[in-house]
């Protein structure tokens, strides 16, 4: 078993075991039961139309859009790429019913809003029932660290001196509010308008905070919201997505454009404004939220299981001693400055594909053939492209008036185990080739 990649994924229909530092006053278990069973929308956790369809062990429906039809028809191949679903084809999924293919409401937002895409349709029959688990990009931490220590040697000195020393500069610079989150994450609570106003500032000294601010409020909403929409939505086991997409557009320009949560860094007062224009019953208990649910999930994700939060301080740590004590903190550090990297697109595949090689080991041993976003089952699933044990099929679909979507073309295509090259993905990366939000740096 890769215990690293096990950790990565959550099963929401299962008791959860995986141990947080010593001190914490909530544990993993806590948070599940408090968010399946304290929100409206906590049943949805377990039991989602999508995690249904998938441990069902019936054919499976998916939607994907691509702007590089032409290129597949050509090369009958079909390629995974790197992203929040790690090393899997992005789709959303699609529900049969006698007039077409409904698509989820992540799936109709795409089709929504990527008019100069194509769409295909995809079954996929399983040989047997999947479990219910999904990949947490948010735990992937372990897996960037190793698989940077691996492959250093693709980096010139300069490169790896340079990369080592931001990515030490970043988490000491942070320090100061990494500290505050440990201390709340054990009990000595600091104010809610405080603490996001810290939370904010520290976005900015280290990037992935921004990832897990906005996760952490994806979760607030999707679970809290009781709007007529999301009713709507519920009623067909499916998160509301346009609650997230709202947030993450409303509080950074050009969000629309090129997706950067590293650029996601709202403070308290701003906070409640972007809350109260979504839901406004949920704009007074945003801060508070984020306070406690961002300080367990930060230290329970950055922290080795054997560390002792209440004694611990990100002061002046070298990195070796964050290797051992926040190594998962450490990798998704050194992950973000390896792709503002100059020669990133060079270096791409050399450490993806060998994350992606391991992630597809992991995925065949499970019998996941169709991974999904487990943080929140909220509708990203993708195709898992080495799985050897299912009947896959692909068409290019049409978009009737009613929104379903019919299979018009079938396609002569195979899923290949190699991931996309970096200029056929979007990867967060501006129209010069460059990663969004950063200069490249030498």
């Amino acid at each position: 078993m890769d215990t690293d990649l096990d950790d990565a994924h959550t099963d929401h229909t299962s008791t959860p075991t995986r141990p947080v530092a010593g001190g914490c006053i909530e544990s993993e278990a806590d948070w599940r039961d408090r968010l399946q069973h304290d929100t409206p929308g906590g049943w949805l956790l377990a039991h989602n139309a999508m995690t249904q369809a998938l441990t069902s062990g019936h054919p499976i429906h998916l939607m994907h859009t691509t702007t590089a039809l032409d290129a597949i028809r050509a090369s009958g191949q079909l390629y995974a790429s790197s992203g929040c679903l790690l090393a899997a084809l992005y789709c959303a999924p699609l529900t049969p019913t006698s007039a077409g293919l409904r698509p989820h409401n992540l799936g109709g937002y795409l089709l929504q809003t990527k008019p100069h895409t194509r769409t295909l349709m995809i079954e996929i029959t399983p040989t047997a029932p999947a479990p219910a688990k999904g990949i947490d990009y948010l735990r992937l931490g372990r897996v960037h660290l190793q698989t940077y220590l691996g492959h250093r040697s693709f980096l010139t000195e300069a490169e790896d001196t340079r990369l080592r020393r931001k990515a030490l500069h970043q988490i000491r610079a942070a320090a100061p509010f990494l500290n505050v989150a440990l201390a709340n994450a054990t009990g000595h609570r600091t104010p809610p308008g405080t603490f996001v106003d810290q939370l904010a500032a520290a976005v900015r000294d280290l990037p992935f905070l921004g990832y897990l601010y906005f996760e952490v409020l994806s979760e607030y909403l999707l679970l809290h919201s009781t709007s007529a929409q999301t009713k709507t939505y519920a009623a067909v086991g499916e998160m509301n997505n346009l609650l997230y997409k709202r947030l993450a557009f409303s509080a950074v320009n050009g969000m629309d454009k090129l997706f950067d949560l590293s650029r996601f860094h709202p403070g308290h007062r701003r906070l409640h404004n972007l809350i109260a224009d979504i839901e406004p019953r949920l704009a007074p208990g945003a801060a508070l939220y984020t306070r406690d649910r961002l300080s367990h999930l930060l230290t329970a994700l950055a922290l080795d299981a054997g560390q002792d939060a209440t004694s611990l301080t990100f002061r002046d740590q070298d990195f070796d001693d964050l290797t051992r004590a926040a190594p998962s903190l450490l990798g998704q550090t050194l992950f973000r400055e390896m792709r503002i990297l100059q020669r990133y697109p060079q270096l791409y595949l050399a450490f993806e594909q060998a994350k992606a090689l391991r992630a597809w080991n992991y995925w065949n041993k499970q019998r996941l053939a169709t991974p999904f976003n487990g943080f929140l089952p909220k509708g990203e699933i993708g195709v898992n492209p080495a799985y050897p044990a299912a009947d896959c099929r692909v068409w290019v679909a049409e978009t009737c008036e009613r929104g379903l979507l019919h299979p018009v073309d079938e396609l002569d295509v195979a899923f290949v185990p190699r991931l996309a090259d970096l200029g056929m993905t979007a990867m967060r990366r501006d129209a010069a080739g460059k990663a969004a939000g950063h200069p490249a740096v030498a």
